[in-house]
């Protein structure tokens, strides 16, 4: 007879396979590819098969990697759980006490719990697992929630119970998954203020890769995946596994391989000593771990998170407004006449949202004063920002406005009325960023007045649709009361999100810190999208946006067309290439388009229109970028998920060593079907350094195997420039 508490769940193209038969914690025996229908009898098989031997000078029964890995049962690699009471109760050994399985779509024998693929992605239901555990040694509980959901994204979340009379302090409370031996290479991201996103890639040695992030917000060096992967691993092709932590302050992600054979990847909150310290009874919960698996590569990793998010309940599901951001046009120099006459201009190319950046508020004509009055500034707006706001509104564009609300500058009124109202350490001020300080909204009465400000601001001005939420500080010597105070800011900004948007359900808002520096999938159930980088240079954008899009789809990515000189990087670019960079995200301008030529806003106006237009694809389709050959091509795009259609962007980073880089590959097509491709419509034609004939590329109709296969041999571009490819099928 089989064993009842053999648990396999299938959704997607993802199996996962638990052992909780033991007295312990229960093991991952496989989380990766669908196993397809197992048989319930072969499961107690496919378990004892992957028991690791006893081998000579270890201990002398099986080691097994479970939930949670414990000293107590033979693990020596970084601990699941650190922490102790008064020095004590240091070491758990946890045995199972209830498990609990929700699957919709499962069958539940007598002998095991099985979920059935149906090969549908729509709102069938996730599975969900959840494990009870306890230590009466040392007085603890612990809870692990499991999630598959309908496209196969796992989550794993712990919670911890103190179950003494005296408290206990948490010191590392980390979910991590195992990771098959045949992942030998590990990709992840690094980066810093104008450079977010660059790709770090190595083999997996034995040891610990730990990627810490203290800036007590997500970080522009945050890896927003961690990937494990087969040797050569690329967007195509491969097998890799990965792991997201959702957390917007302290966090770890870390890959760890023993020379015992295993190999892990998890993530949790960094906590500092003396953080979480649960009295009796009390509970701490660990950030959701996100994982995802493809069998093909990194674009296949990206649809199951892409999916997965498109899915969910708040995912916006209007239209993504083409965006005019006012700050690089006229930065702290606010004037009437000059933004209506920039509203004017904006509606003209086809705008859809209009933005008003930093410098409303009172005594802000600088960055060194004024965060944390919240009140419209007289002197600059005396009749106050209704006649912007109305102007705006009669050509039927929205309203957004920027704000800062975490921060504060000791030159405000908030600051000196309030001076203990900001996160310190005991006696002294953290250093000075960008002549702020960080609001205390663990303390009641900043986080009442704070909520208060903004409401009233929403209240006021009903116009107001968005908000450009900054965050351009790390939170230093981060303390709260003497304590360190990162995870109750976190929890306290979370709650200020949650109010506000409760107060305002029209309201939607953007996650920007200095750009990139809070991206990550916690921010983003209380946001609509992220603003990716505070540099809008198109040749930086590629690579940002590139990675950027591994976790997050286009929709939800802030890209905007900057000026022909990059204000971050002094680089000149044609408006084509800011343009084709610009299309692929939640589209938008960054630049003074009241000071540009008429032929500049016709050609402005025009690549709008083919946003527009393209739209519908770019904000529901599959990703795809291309692994070609030479590092100076850069090539991705979206396929309709009917695969129908689809649009592909060229690009030349740098004069290439071969005269021709080769052929261009068109990946995620129908093989069977026939497609026609053909340059975008209703755009100027980029320069090249080959044209013969206006028609530089033929129409030509090939199928979608010999596309993908053989592809295209384009004309050779100038460095820094690109082209767009449109691609419909014929039959």
């Amino acid at each position: 007879m089989t064993d009842p508490t053999v648990i396999h769940l299938r959704r997607g193209r993802t199996s996962l396979v638990l052992d909780a038969r033991g007295p312990g914690l229960p093991r991952v025996v496989h989380w990766g590819a669908d196993l397809g229908p197992v048989p319930a009898d072969d499961l107690p098989a496919l378990v004892g098969a992957t028991v690791p031997p006893v081998v000579p000078s270890s201990f002398d029964a099986p080691t097994v990697l479970s939930l949670l890995p414990e000293a107590s049962a033979g693990w020596s690699g970084r601990p699941g759980l650190a922490g102790h009471r008064a020095s004590r109760d240091w070491s758990t050994s946890f045995h199972l006490d209830a498990i609990d399985v929700d699957d919709p779509r499962g069958d539940v024998g007598d002998a095991v719990r099985v979920a059935h693929e149906e090969d549908d992605r729509g709102g069938v239901g996730a599975a969900r697992v959840s494990v009870r555990a306890t230590d009466p040694g040392v007085g603890l509980t612990l809870t692990v929630e499991i999630t598959l959901d309908p496209v196969g994204v796992l989550t794993v979340r712990h919670r911890l119970r103190n179950d003494a009379d005296q408290p206990y302090e948490v010191r590392e409370l980390t979910p991590v998954l195992p990771v098959p031996a045949v992942a030998t290479e590990l990709l992840d991201l690094t980066g810093r203020w104008c450079r977010e996103r660059a790709p770090q890639r190595h083999p997996w040695p034995l040891g610990a890769w730990v990627r810490e992030g203290r800036h007590g917000r997500t970080g522009h060096d945050a890896t927003l995946l961690l990937v494990a992967g087969t040797t050569g691993f690329g967007f195509g092709h491969g097998e890799v596994w990965a792991v997201h932590t959702a957390w917007s302050g302290d966090h770890v992600t870390a890959a760890e391989r023993r020379p015992t054979g295993e190999s892990t990847l998890g993530g949790g909150e960094l906590l500092a000593p003396g953080e979480i310290v649960l009295g009796p009874g009390d509970e701490y919960a660990t950030p959701l771990l996100y994982a995802a698996h493809s069998s093909t590569g990194l674009d296949g990793l990206s649809e199951v998170l892409h999916t997965h998010l498109r899915a969910r309940p708040q995912h916006p599901r209007t239209p993504r407004p083409v965006t005019l951001n006012v700050w690089e046009a006229v930065y702290f120099d606010h004037d009437l006449d000059r933004l209506r006459a920039l509203a004017d201009r904006a509606a003209e190319v086809g705008v859809e949202r209009f933005v008003l950046d930093d410098g409303w508020f009172t005594g802000r004509r600088h960055d060194r004063a004024g965060l944390g009055d919240w009140q419209v500034d007289a002197d600059v707006w005396p009749t106050g920002l209704g006649p912007l706001v109305d102007h705006v509104h009669g050509h039927g564009m929205q309203f957004g406005l920027w704000v800062e609300p975490e921060m504060v500058n000791p030159d405000s009124d908030l600051f000196r009325a309030h001076p203990d109202w900001v996160l310190t350490a005991p006696g002294r001020l953290p250093l000075p960023w960008r002549h702020q300080q960080v609001l205390d909204l663990t303390n009641p009465a900043a986080y009442a007045h704070l909520l208060d400000r903004l409401d009233a601001l929403l209240t006021g001005y009903p116009g107001i649709d968005y908000l450009k939420w900054d965050h351009n500080r790390d939170l230093t010597e981060a303390g709260h009361a003497g304590r360190p105070g990162v995870h109750t800011q976190t929890l306290a900004a979370y709650r200020l999100f949650d109010e506000l948007r409760a107060r305002h359900p029209h309201l939607e808002i953007e996650s920007c810190s200095s750009g990139g520096a809070r991206v990550d999938l916690e921010i983003l159930r209380r946001t609509d999208r992220v603003w990716a980088s505070d540099c809008n240079d198109a040749l930086e954008r590629l690579s940002i946006q590139r990675w950027t899009g591994l976790l997050l789809p286009p929709e939800l990515i802030g890209t905007h067309i900057g000026p022909g000189r990059s204000h971050t990087t002094g680089r000149v670019h044609d408006l084509g290439f800011r343009a084709v960079t610009a299309l692929f995200g939640h589209h938008g301008i960054e630049w003074d388009i009241g000071a540009i030529s008429t032929a500049e806003r016709a050609e402005l106006a025009a690549w709008v229109a083919l946003h527009k237009r393209l739209r519908p694809l770019l904000h529901t389709g599959r990703v795809v970028r291309l692994d070609h050959p030479d590092p100076a091509v850069q090539a991705h795009g979206v396929v309709a998920r009917d695969r129908s259609r689809a649009v592909y962007a060229v690009s030349r980073l740098a004069t290439s060593v071969a005269q021709t880089p080769g052929p261009v590959r068109l990946p995620g097509l129908d093989p069977a079907r026939r497609y026609a491709v053909r340059p975008a419509e209703g755009v100027p034609e980029p320069a090249t350094l080959q044209i013969t004939a206006p028609g530089w590329l033929p129409a030509v109709t090939l199928a979608g195997a010999v596309l993908a296969a053989v592809g295209l041999h384009l004309p050779a571009l100038h460095p820094e420039q690109a082209l767009l490819l449109e691609v419909d099928a014929v039959d």
